[in-house]
């Protein structure tokens, strides 16, 4: 049995050469009887071969043979794309044999006709999409559906054809060569692909070209490397350029399908540019009062470079002030900066001159031959006068003075001069923020100082003040200070005293001889030498037979007992009298009283009672307990009184007898009129519910007062209080519907005034309607400004009213 597929090479020779397959096609398919074969070109050389009965060759009966199948994409014809034929050596033709066609696309893209074995293409196919279908193909018989051939897989191939243009997946590009770099410097390597098969044809094949970019840069075509064109490419002329490239596939032939993309090229800087300064020759001012390290100067250098190649570096290098003046770039602006390194003056010298030099700080030795990278120029630097403040002497001063000197002692001298060339008299002042109670005086011409009142070096040992120096022939008053210290020494005017209050304890057991008391002193002098004091009893306690009192020359004394037997009945104090007494010269002593108390001791002898107190204590307890007891006693009364009293308010009734007149007075102190006797009561019943008044029917309430015939009590006849009730009537219907008022009685002042008042008018105009033995004329002698109270009130001499 043979298979026949289409471009099937059943010859031994096709291994060889295809040409000659394509000349013994004829006798081939005269040898090989019953088999045919479709009209369509050959495969190329390598498929598989298969063996055919006739001629001098043996019939021998094979399987099914794998091949490929070949068809053209993109193929847009109306008809289907025949793509080969399949045939068994079983099928007789009869109609017995039907095949079957399995694998990727069958059916949806691939059909075969089952009588025949013809393949068809029903859809378009692209081989960028996919380039081979691996299909199964299998004869049955017709009648029972059986297999009468092995089932065998072969593929189909999508034949290339060039429908897709070169594309650029990485555009568009940017790329930075330095300038001045020279011809064929590569800049930056450009890639196209193409979706063409490129073992097929030159669908795939790309070449390379530039549009727009000439003649400064070129491309290899095969390559796609972009490079310089042009030497000596200037960034300072010009520092970008567009490219665009095309890429065309059919190895650039006619016909053949290009894309482009767009390289940026940017020019690099290099140091081909040397530094110069703007002028040669410069000139600024400057204060003599400028502080050291203040910029004098800013000098402008020009470079067309940019970033690290215009950085400068500048030096002075000749000049009258090379100790006096730096120079440095400033990091930014790369401008020469020159700074002060000393004070200036004046009066020494009044200008300077400078030659300073620039060059760049990263020279690149390729462009030495440019010229030298640097440029000098003269700075010539003019200092101004300014009236410049007093200089002392010595900015610190230290003076010493005795807390026993006199007022107006002379303590020490300040000195102050002009630096000005004029040299004007000085004036000297104490700033008296740091010395507030003016302890000291400065002589304001020569800068004596002296005391002003008695030092007391215990209170302020040392006086840290501020004096002044101004010119007194200036009205500007610049000024400078200087500080003066003034430690006042010591003298011996403080006797010594207890250093610490003693509280010293005697026990009823005490032995004699035994030590009760350390005792020592303290003296708010300070000699030099340090402190030695001594301790005695006074005469009066010197005989005394109870305590005696011991030196230890350490600066400080015990106290001992001189017998036993010491009762708190019989004495519970006792005073000793102890003189101290320092080593200064010349001595001062003072007599201080050392108070003993007896105790009961403990065993181990600390006290726990002492004096007569003891025997007021009952029951072990002490004062404290007393005092706790005594308060939580006080504080059970007031709960049992707080207790009681609430229950009394709380059984009263709300309603009460008419004769208990319990009233919620307000009492008035602001009212203009009337004076004390219109300090009345009033009354709460009208700001209270008055319908409550009404249906109590006689009986008060407790929260309510009784009704009284007017608002206001007074010994005048009342006034008709209808106004009143009406008007405060309403307002009450008023804040009862206010959802805004506190769910409480509260005070609201209404200010109503009412429509009269009882008193008569105090106004003193109704007199011009009534006869009045009032003389108004000497309002006429108080000026214009009562000329018309003049007009109304005086008369003339006939006796008639004044005009107006």
């Amino acid at each position: 049995m043979c298979i026949v597929m289409m471009r099937l090479n059943c010859s031994p020779m096709w291994s060889v050469v295809g040409l000659l397959t394509l000349l013994l096609l004829p006798l081939w398919e005269m040898g090989c009887s019953g088999l045919s074969f479709n009209s369509v070109p050959l495969p190329p050389v390598g498929t598989y071969q298969r063996s055919c009965e006739g001629g001098a060759h043996h019939r021998q009966r094979r399987s099914w043979v794998w091949n490929q199948f070949f068809v053209l994409e993109e193929y847009t014809g109306d008809e289907p794309l025949y793509v080969g034929k399949l045939h068994s050596d079983v099928d007789k033709g009869e109609g017995q044999v039907k095949y079957v066609l399995n694998g990727q696309g069958a059916t949806s893209i691939f059909t075969i006709d089952e009588n025949t074995g013809d393949i068809h293409a029903t859809k378009r196919l692209d081989r960028e999409e996919q380039a081979y279908y691996t299909l199964r193909a299998q004869a049955r018989n017709r009648e029972n559906n059986l297999p009468v051939e092995p089932e065998s897989e072969f593929v189909i191939k999508v034949q290339d054809i060039n429908d897709n243009e070169p594309k650029f997946l990485n555009g568009p590009y940017s790329a930075r060569v330095p300038e001045m770099s020279p011809v064929g410097t590569s800049v930056v390597t450009v890639v196209a692909t193409d979706a063409d098969d490129p073992t097929y044809g030159n669908s795939a094949r790309v070449i390379y070209s530039i549009l727009e970019g000439q003649p400064y840069f070129s491309v290899e075509p095969k390559t796609g490397v972009v490079k310089t064109a042009l030497p000596n490419m200037d960034r300072e002329a010009r520092d970008q350029y567009l490219l665009v490239i095309q890429a065309k596939d059919m190895v650039g032939q006619m016909g053949g399908l290009s894309g482009t993309t767009s390289v940026m090229v940017t020019l690099t800087d290099v140091n081909d540019n040397p530094p110069h300064f703007s002028r040669k020759s410069y000139q600024f001012s400057m204060s003599e009062s400028l502080p050291v390290a203040s910029v004098v100067a800013k000098i402008k250098t020009l470079d067309s470079d940019v970033g690290p190649n215009a950085e400068m570096e500048y030096r002075i290098v000749d000049g009258d002030g090379l100790g006096l003046f730096r120079i440095t770039p400033d990091r930014d602006t790369q401008e020469g900066l020159i700074t002060l390194q000393k004070g200036l003056d004046f009066e020494t010298k009044s200008s300077y001159t400078l030659r300073v030099e620039v060059s760049n700080r990263n020279i690149d030795l390729r462009f030495l031959s440019l010229g030298p990278f640097s440029d000098t120029a003269t700075v010539r630097l003019i200092v101004e006068n300014v009236d410049e403040p007093p200089v002392f002497s010595l900015p610190l001063s230290k003076m010493l003075i005795s807390e026993a000197a006199k007022v107006g002692t002379t303590i020490g001298t300040v000195s102050a001069h002009d630096p000005d060339s004029t040299n004007s008299p000085i004036r000297y002042s104490i700033d008296r923020n740091t010395d507030l109670e003016r302890f000291f005086n400065i002589d304001a011409t020569t800068g004596v100082i002296s005391t002003a009142k008695p030092l007391d070096r215990e209170v302020n040992a040392i006086h840290n003040i501020t004096i002044f120096a101004m010119e007194s022939c200036k009205c500007s008053y610049s000024a400078l200070s200087c500080i003066i210290l003034i430690t006042v020494t010591d003298i011996n005017d403080n006797a010594p005293v207890f250093a610490i209050e003693y509280e010293t304890y005697l026990c009823e057991s005490a032995r004699p001889g035994q030590v009760i008391e350390t005792i020592s002193a303290m003296d708010r002098d300070e000699p030099q030498s340090g402190h030695r004091f001594f301790f005695s009893l006074t005469a009066e306690a010197a005989g005394n037979l109870n305590f005696t009192l011991r030196d230890n020359k350490d600066n400080t004394a015990s106290v001992l007992t001189m017998r036993g037997g010491f009762q708190r009945h019989d004495q519970t104090m006792y005073r000793l009298p102890v003189l101290i007494m320092d080593g200064g010269s010349p001595a001062l002593s003072s007599t201080n009283t050392l108070s003993i108390r007896v105790c009961d001791c403990d065993p181990d002898g600390a006290p726990q009672s002492c004096g007569s107190e003891a025997s007021m204590l009952s029951a072990g307890l002490s004062t404290g307990a007393l005092i706790a007891i005594l308060a939580c006693i006080l504080t059970l009364l007031v709960l049992v009184l707080l207790i009681v009293t609430m229950r009394r308010r709380k059984k009263e009734p709300l309603i009460l007898d008419e004769e208990r007149d319990v009233r919620e007075n307000i009492v008035r102190y602001d009212d203009e009129g009337g004076g004390e006797e219109d300090t009345e009561a009033f009354d709460m019943v009208a700001l209270r519910n008055l319908k409550l008044v009404r249906e109590s029917g006689g009986k008060t309430r407790r929260d309510v007062t009784p009704e009284v015939p007017s608002l206001f009590l007074s010994s005048r006849p009342p006034p008709d209080n209808g106004i009143f009730r009406d008007f405060i009537w309403d307002r009450l219907k008023e804040a009862d519907v206010d959802a805004s008022a506190p769910p409480y009685d509260s005070l609201q002042t209404y200010a109503f005034e009412g429509s009269g008042s009882a008193a008569e008018s105090l106004s003193s105009l109704d007199s011009l309607s009534t006869d009045s033995e009032q003389n108004y004329d000497y309002l006429s002698d108080w000026g214009p400004r009562f000329k018309k109270l003049a007009d109304l009130y005086g008369h003339s001499d006939d006796g008639n009213l004044l005009a107006s």
